[in-house]
């Protein structure tokens, strides 16, 4: 059989969920349709056609590929200094060159990205040529529209995803036959299309859906003003943002808002919250791990013993720089000169140290978020135990002391929100939050500084209500007497914003900090223009600690693109995809 999302192809994948399979009578059993036949009629009926809608929103999840979704850990994480790939340098070595920025053409963790987010395109593109066409009666226009604003909702996010990876990528819609996709050159601006794929869902979804997952009117108001922010369009962004921060409501017809609680925003006993704009839905125990989470499968401690989750396997190790990130001064604001790097700043760390070996670990003060964050030694590590160091580690002086806390299930929930029928304990139901409450008030803080109707005391507003939530102590890492796990002091700008550039980099900075580990920091370096700063500095700084996985790396400006897939332009032809400047 063809690779058809290699080729574009409008077609539908087999895939599809199991209310598809259902059989059709008919009044001769000369006309019986063979089995496991998915015609376009069986598949224009209302059954086909939700089924189908399924079935678009599957590549969100990477289709059990460790770097296909789109909670983006590696492209957009470990690109953007938030953590390096970790483990050691043999396991899952495709990834070297992604956190190095050394990526060719013929990477097959490029390629399968490629692949699997044009899968959810060519999934929508199906599902909109045949909810255009069908002719079944029990399918009424309200389905239509509601089925056609989910699929252009998926298929806009789809290609917002190609462009912000790769730019230069073709557009392929519903209209098109298969030899006139396959032809299609990737030389056109495709932000128009993206927009007006969100313009329709923003213009036809319900306020409230009926179902935990899909996309509603306020998801997409939310996505087109961020692709607004991302091509500078700020006045148009505020303005949808106003009406999502103002009016948006949940499936659950509760106001958006901030959780009480920083860490039960990735505690998969609070998902579907009033924070989550839109997310990954995932499912356990259900007689296969096809509906689990895979994308952070390989995302926990190293190890092995009752006291660990999962064990498997090492990767993606929150980076010095992030943590230094988290140092704050007397007043509890971040350290926005750079300075958090210095040696008096730097946060003490165990690197070099055994878990036997005695630690105590860093004193000064620390915005509490750094420990919902990121495993260190010494602090509870959710509800297991404390970080033991480097018992947890695989190889430290590759991937350095730190191992990832978010989207880490909790030991008091491990049967409920794990899958234990596999390898390892790391498939759970934890969703996969694409876009939360508080990315959305820092993005409206952007546009607030960056409009020409924007207001610096409106931005400042903003970053304080992110910051009042972290500043709760009730909310903070506790030790078993209930004592703070460090020192923790974090506190508002409670100054009048008066200078733009200093409003942007406080805002930014917050992004960092409250964002970390959640795939946006790579794309928000490379929107600002300033990657190959801030990337540059990171890699002097981390590459001469972990001198075998970063030391000698850099960053140039191809590097802000990966470059096209040499398969792909294999199968289309050099004509027709142009590889991207530098490869």
């Amino acid at each position: 059989m063809k690779n058809l999302s290699n080729k574009l192809l409008l077609l539908v994948s087999i895939a599809l969920t199991a209310n598809l399979l259902f059989s059709a009578c008919s009044e001769s059993f000369l006309e019986v349709e063979p089995t496991g036949a998915l015609t376009d009629e069986l598949l224009s009926s209302r059954k086909g056609l939700d089924g189908l809608l399924v079935g678009a929103y599957s590549p969100l999840t990477g289709l059990g590929d460790w770097y296909g979704g789109h909670g983006n850990w590696v492209h957009g994480s470990i690109r953007g200094g938030d953590a390096n790939k970790g483990t050691d340098a043999g396991d899952q070595a495709v990834a070297n060159p992604l956190q190095r920025y050394e990526a060719l053409p013929n990477n097959d963790a490029v390629a399968s990205k490629w692949r699997l987010t044009y899968e959810g395109v060519a999934r929508c593109n199906t599902l909109l040529r045949l909810v255009n066409s069908t002719e079944d009666p029990t399918v009424t226009d309200d389905d239509k529209k509601r089925i056609s604003a989910e699929a252009r909702f998926l298929r806009g996010l789809y290609y917002f995803e190609l462009v912000r990876i790769w730019k230069n990528v073709p557009y392929v819609d519903e209209n098109m036959t298969a030899e006139e996709a396959v032809a299609v050159k990737n030389d056109q601006d495709v932000y128009p299309k993206i927009e007006a794929d969100f313009q329709y869902a923003w213009d036809n979804l319900p306020e409230v859906q009926t179902a935990a997952g899909r996309a509603n009117k306020w998801a997409a108001g939310a996505y087109l003003a961020k692709v607004y922010l991302y091509q500078g369009k700020h006045r148009d962004a505020k303005g949808l943002f106003d009406q999502v921060i103002a009016n948006g409501v949940t499936s659950g017809g509760d106001k958006y808002g901030l959780l009480d609680n920083y860490s039960d925003v990735f505690n998969a006993s609070f998902d579907n919250n009033k924070e989550t704009v839109f997310a990954v839905q995932h499912a356990v125990n259900t007689g296969s791990t096809n509906n689990a989470s895979h994308e952070f499968v390989l995302n926990y401690p190293y190890g092995s013993g009752s006291d660990i989750p999962a064990g498997c396997c090492g990767f993606f190790q929150p980076s010095f720089e992030l943590v230094n990130s988290f140092r704050v001064d007397a007043n509890g604001l971040p350290l926005l000169d750079g300075s958090y790097n210095n040696a008096a700043n730097a946060v003490k760390n165990d690197q070099g140290l055994t878990s036997a070996q005695p630690f105590t670990p860093d004193a000064g003060p620390l915005d509490p978020r750094l420990d919902h964050s990121v495993g260190r030694r010494s602090i509870p590590y959710l509800d297991w135990i404390d970080h033991p160091g480097a018992s947890w580690i695989r190889d430290q002086n590759y991937a350095g002391p730190y191992s990832p806390k978010k989207y880490v299930f909790r030991r008091a929930t491990q049967n409920s929100v794990t899958d234990g029928s596999s390898w390892t304990r790391g498939w759970t139901s934890q969703n996969t939050i694409l876009m939360r409450f508080a990315d959305v008030l820092l993005m409206a803080a952007e546009c607030e500084i960056d409009a020409d109707n924007g207001s610096l005391e409106k931005a400042r507003e903003y970053v304080n209500l992110v910051r009042a939530r972290a500043a709760n102590p009730g909310t903070w890492v506790k030790r078993s007497d209930g004592s703070n796990a460090a020192n923790y002091v974090i506190g508002l700008y409670n100054t009048p914003w008066a200078d733009k550039d200093a409003a942007r980099a406080a805002v930014r900075f917050e992004r960092k900090l409250e964002l970390s580990g959640e795939g946006h920091r790579f794309f928000d370096l490379v929107r600002w223009g300033i990657a190959a700063t801030a990337i540059t500095a990171y890699l002097q700084h981390d590459g001469a600690i972990l001198t075998s996985a970063l030391g000698g790396a850099t960053f140039g400006p191809e590097d802000e693109l990966y470059p096209i897939p040499q398969s792909q332009i294999d199968i289309h032809g050099a004509d027709i995809l142009k590889q991207n400047p530098g490869y």
